[in-house]
């Protein structure tokens, strides 16, 4: 078994200095879901669209994939998939392909579904209704420079869960000091949730069969080769589940927004640093 080039907390961003030759180009965006428990609020406008601090949630998630490198984007479409169409084509950069499904697939089953479009390399998936603010190296080139696809099938950006705004629930995974990922058991509470950031390799999903599954059937796979990773993001995460947590969130940006109008740095808000990697 291959442990990661380096500790999930510390080393990715020395790493960076120079760009590591296995940093993906190409990310799958996730905007094909429901946004059931966004209603009514994504009743006639798609979650990825509604608009935090002026701007769309799948705009940031963008943004910030080009900010990390990636020259070429696939994204999944279903609810109100028209509207999703016409603002990805407003964009310039990156390089976008729509991957529609008449009927929707999940999350394993939608990439698995578009695999044939993000090539043979591994890749950035990232949901595109989240938000969330960068620490001294932003997330996406954190994630890419701890990629170590000798050792990795999954690397996923993980936040602590007391931590996370607007969450409540008990997390997702504990993590060693090398990253290694375990999934919480029924009773427990976890410190890391899921912040819905990844890089996965096309490898696992060899021989999966099309149709409707979870990512959560891509993880069991890579935990029992053990090359699931995660790596801590340390700035500000937001939950942005329901309407209350939107709510929370536009309120939070539309404090902080003036201040970035005016080019001053705007400090994320500040996070409790309760978990180290153990």
């Amino acid at each position: 078994m291959t442990a990661p080039r380096t500790p999930p907390d510390t080393a990715p961003d020395a790493a960076l200095e120079t760009a590591p030759d296995t940093a993906p180009d190409t990310a799958m965006l996730l905007a094909a879901g429901l946004g059931t428990r966004m209603r009514p609020l994504s009743g006639a406008v798609p979650k990825p669209l509604l608009e935090v601090g002026g701007r769309t949630m799948l705009d940031r998630t963008l943004d910030k994939a080009v900010e990390a490198g990636v020259t070429r984007a696939v994204v999944n479409t279903h609810h109100l998939a028209t509207q999703i169409e016409r603002r990805l084509a407003a964009r310039t950069a990156p390089e976008i392909v729509v991957s529609h499904e008449p009927e929707i697939l999940d999350t394993g089953g939608g990439v698995l579904n578009a695999l044939g479009l993000l090539g043979d390399a591994p890749f950035f998936v990232l949901n595109s209704d989240t938000v969330w603010e960068d620490g001294p190296t932003p997330a996406l080139r954190r994630l890419a420079g701890a990629w170590d696809p000798a050792g990795m099938d999954a690397l996923l950006l993980v936040h602590p869960t007391v931590a996370a705004t607007g969450y409540a629930g008990d997390g997702d995974f504990f993590m060693d000091i090398e990253g290694r990922l375990v999934r919480r058991g029924e009773a427990e509470i976890a410190p890391f949730v899921f912040t819905g950031s990844q890089i996965l390799s096309p490898a696992l999903f060899d021989g999966m069969a099309p149709g409707v599954f979870s990512l959560n059937r891509v993880y069991d796979r890579a935990l029992e080769r053990g090359r699931l990773y995660g790596i801590r993001h340390d700035g500000a995460w937001h939950h942005v589940g329901t309407p209350d947590g939107f709510e929370r969130v536009s309120r939070l940006y539309a404090h902080i927004a003036p201040h970035i109008a005016q080019g001053e740095a705007a400090a994320p808000p500040a996070q409790a640093d309760l978990f180290d990697a153990g």
